[in-house]
């Protein structure tokens, strides 16, 4: 089993480049960074865990600026978004970020993508939350136009694109109906989920892990509804506080990658938690 980690990287954590160095000279698989670009202090969304919202949240590194910092000190490491809010982006733009980390990556990049839950922040961005999920749906059939090898129009519901010319190409080739870097949708099970992860992704990254048990049938089930290759399916269990038993059960269930939880810390503190994750790696 393949062991990535997350970690909130801010401006008071260890740094990208440190962090990405130890994590390939360890074996781990990749590095996904999640995404927040700003948190109203007025804010009425409660925090999904419960309690406080942590103070990291508000304050997020870029994930693309971070993620093109480790890329360029490593050459096997995994490169991962969890998750890309891909509403609150204009999809030109992500879809030239997303193509460029992936090449310039040699491939290593994987775009784990949301809905969000902070509702304030997505307003400052323009987003109606009622249908923040359509509009995920749109942007990404709007970026697989600009990624497919021949110029190809998209006109959809909240935007467009004229056939244009547009390089880099990520660099894995278009599988079924997926075209792009490798790509996994997050969020809770649920047939509005499953249905994005059947239409345009490679797989699910669901948070925390639980009851994978019950919920990966009903998956199945959809993928195989929607004409997607069962054996082409990937889960990957995402911000995880891994035991040997917790790994052992994903792994009874086929699931071949993991992320776990970091926290977000100086590199003494980290390193400490690296040396004791290392026991998971293989």
């Amino acid at each position: 089993m393949r062991i990535a980690v997350t970690i909130f990287l801010t401006d008071e954590t260890i740094t990208p480049t440190r962090l990405a160095r130890e994590l390939e000279e360890r074996g781990f698989a990749g590095l996904y960074l999640p995404e927040h670009t700003h948190i109203p202090v007025e804010r009425t969304t409660p925090y999904p865990a419960g309690g406080e919202l942590p103070p990291e949240y508000g304050r997020t590194l870029d994930p693309f600026v971070a993620l093109g910092q480790a890329a360029a000190v490593t050459e096997r490491l995994g490169l991962g978004t969890g998750i890309t809010l891909v509403a609150q982006h204009d999809p030109i733009d992500l879809a030239k970020q997303v193509a460029t980390l992936d090449h310039l990556s040699g491939g290593r990049f994987t775009l784990g993508l949301g809905f969000g839950w902070n509702v304030e922040e997505a307003a400052d961005h323009g987003v109606r939350w009622s249908t923040r999920r359509e509009l995920v749906r749109d942007r990404m059939a709007l970026m697989r136009a600009l990624w497919s090898e021949e110029p190809l129009a998209y006109d959809g519901e909240f935007g467009g694109v004229r056939a244009s010319h547009a390089y880099p190409k990520p660099v894995q080739k278009p599988r079924g109906p997926v075209v792009g870097p490798r790509t996994l949708v997050g969020g809770a099970a649920g047939p509005k989920l499953f249905a994005h992860i059947s239409e345009y992704a490679d797989g699910w990254l669901p948070i925390g892990g639980r009851g994978l048990g019950e919920s990966l049938p009903v998956l199945r089930a959809a993928w195989a509804d929607a004409g997607r290759d069962p054996q082409a399916l990937q889960v990957v269990p995402y911000a995880v506080h891994p035991t040997p038993g917790k790994l052992a059960h994903y792994a009874d269930l086929g699931i071949e990658e993991v992320v776990v939880q970091l926290p977000p810390a100086g590199e003494r503190e980290l390193l400490e938690v690296l040396d004791r994750y290392g026991a998971f790696v293989g």
